[in-house]
Parts: structure tokens; C-alpha cells; sequence
């Protein structure tokens, strides 16, 4: 009888153990065998798009289709600057002037060369002319046998030869009007003008500054028609139309509403995103609003 309770005490512990690692054998089990987390939303295509309330909003800076850096185009010293940032401009308006005395002296000699090859040319045609009368002289009198064949040819070739001389000299004179108008254009590149109507958003160089040709001087923007940018699902292939208006938004200006009418909608869905590029244009005059303000259109799906 002794010898039987501590068969039976082991046996209790041996159950007991094998119970246990049964159990744990089971939980890790479970714990590998847990279906992964579900993987997150695929990203929209532009963060700037959001899905509500039956439409779009899409939203992005405000543009203007006209608006760059001014390039020297040659090299040279700043001599004089005319306009600063934030000055309105009217396209022609001189920004800046470079240095331009040694290109204006060249300039005046070549002219002086024009006018002097012009009054050669005139005076080559006068003596052509004369050597003309002699030859239509000496014609008639070769007609009336009162001089010889040699002395008609002579009066001839003189004739025909002064005429080469003036080819000669137009030609002399084309290169010198050439040399002149290559002359005024380096010097009108002296002068540095609004390519349109706008505004001077940036400053680039100061006075006495040397710059070379394609250094960047002023960035200048037009005032408008301010413009924006999308892109949309394709979904919106014959919801949007040239010429729909729709309400544009700007945080800045909270409460304003206003108006922007689709000016240009992309023919081609981008097979790899499945969405299209648009502009709208804002309509009536812009008020407050600024090019490079943030805006938001809203596009209603609703019918």
C-alpha cells in the first residue's frame, strides 16, 4: 500500500505537466497562426483630393500662365536699375540698363560706315552713268566711221567694268547695314524689358553688379487670369465640361465663395493613375486673391 501512493503522486504530476504543455502548446499556436492586421488603404493618387458629401474638393495653388525669369542675355555691368519688386510693369517697361557706352561707340562708327558706303555707292552710279553716255557716244560715232573699233571697245569694257564696281559697293553697303542692325540688337540687350504686363516679384542682382549672359535678374508674374491646376479620377470623364463653373474656396478668405470656370480638360487618362489634368480659370476680377495662394474647388457629383 505504501508503494502504491507514490505511483499514483507521480502520475497526478505527470498528467498534470503533460496538461500544461498541451495548453501552452495551443496558445502559441494561436498566437503564429493570427491572421496579419489588414494592410492600410492604398494612398490616394494626390493628397489633395478628397472624397465627400456625394463630391470632390481638390485643392492647389493658384497660377497665372504667364510668369518667368528675366535672362541677361549678354554679359555687362548693371549700370542703372529702373523697377524693385512689387512695381506693376506694362510689357516694353525698362527694368534695368546695363553698361552700354563701348557698344554705343561701336555702334556710332558703324553707322558712320553706312553713311560713308552710301555716298560711295552714289557716286559709282553717277560715274557708271557717265560711262554710259560715253559708250552710247562712242556707238554712234563708230556708226558714222569717225573712230575706230578699238576705241569703241575701250569706251565698252569701261562702262561694263564701272558697273561691277557698283555691285561691288552694295554689296559693301549690305554688309555694312548688317554690321549696324547685329550692332543695335547687343545694344538693345543693354536694356532690360518686361516681356509683359505684370508684376516684379523678385529682385535678383543690384547696381554695379557684373552679370553674364543667362544670369537670372527679376522674376516677373501677370496679375492674372489667375488659374489652378487638378487632376481627377477618370470617373469624371463627362461630369466635367469646358466652360462649367464651379466654387473655389480659399482658406485665407474663410466664408468667400467664388467662382472658377474650366478653361482646359485633358483628353488622355493616365493609364498608371487612372486620373486626367484640368484647369479652371477664376472668374470676374480676383480681389484679395494672389497667385501662389492655396485654393480649394469643389466638384459636385450630386445630380
Amino acid at each position: 500500500m505504501q508503494n502504491r501512493k507514490p505511483n499514483r503522486l507521480a502520475l497526478v504530476l505527470l498528467c498534470a505537466a503533460l496538461l500544461s504543455s498541451v495548453a501552452c502548446s495551443q496558445k502559441g499556436t494561436e498566437v503564429i497562426a493570427a491572421p496579419s492586421p489588414a494592410p492600410s488603404a492604398t494612398p490616394p493618387l494626390a493628397t489633395s483630393i478628397s472624397d465627400r458629401d456625394g463630391g470632390f474638393t481638390v485643392s492647389g495653388p493658384l497660377i497665372v500662365e504667364h510668369q518667368l525669369d528675366v535672362l541677361a542675355q549678354r554679359d555687362g555691368l548693371i549700370a542703372e536699375l529702373r523697377s524693385d519688386a512689387g512695381a506693376n510693369v506694362r510689357a516694353g517697361d525698362l527694368l534695368a540698363q546695363l553698361d552700354d557706352r563701348q557698344l554705343a561707340a561701336d555702334l556710332e562708327a558703324a553707322r558712320a560706315k553706312t553713311h560713308s558706303t552710301e555716298a560711295d555707292l552714289k557716286a559709282w552710279k553717277a560715274e557708271a552713268r557717265v560711262l554710259q553716255s560715253d559708250y552710247d557716244r562712242a556707238q554712234k560715232m563708230w556708226d558714222a566711221q569717225l573712230i575706230t573699233r578699238e576705241q569703241l571697245d575701250h569706251a565698252k569694257f569701261k562702262a561694263e567694268a564701272d558697273q561691277f564696281d557698283v555691285q561691288r559697293v552694295e554689296q559693301l553697303l549690305i554688309n555694312a547695314q548688317q554690321t549696324q542692325h547685329s550692332l543695335e540688337l547687343e545694344l538693345d540687350k543693354t536694356r532690360i524689358r518686361a516681356p509683359f504686363s505684370g508684376v516684379v516679384a523678385r529682385r535678383y542682382v543690384r547696381q554695379g553688379q557684373q552679370v553674364a549672359k543667362g544670369d537670372r535678374l527679376f522674376w516677373v508674374a501677370a496679375a492674372g487670369p489667375l488659374r489652378m491646376r487638378f487632376t481627377v479620377p477618370e470617373k469624371f470623364v463627362g461630369v466635367l465640361k469646358v466652360g462649367q463653373q464651379l466654387a473655389m474656396t480659399v482658406p485665407n478668405f474663410p466664408g468667400q465663395e467664388y467662382k472658377a470656370k474650366v478653361v482646359q480638360l485633358s483628353s488622355i487618362v493616365d493609364p498608371t493613375s487612372g486620373t486626367f489634368d484640368g484647369m479652371v480659370e477664376v472668374v470676374g476680377a480676383p480681389g484679395p486673391l494672389r497667385p501662389g495662394m492655396n485654393s480649394i474647388l469643389r466638384i459636385d457629383t450630386r445630380p
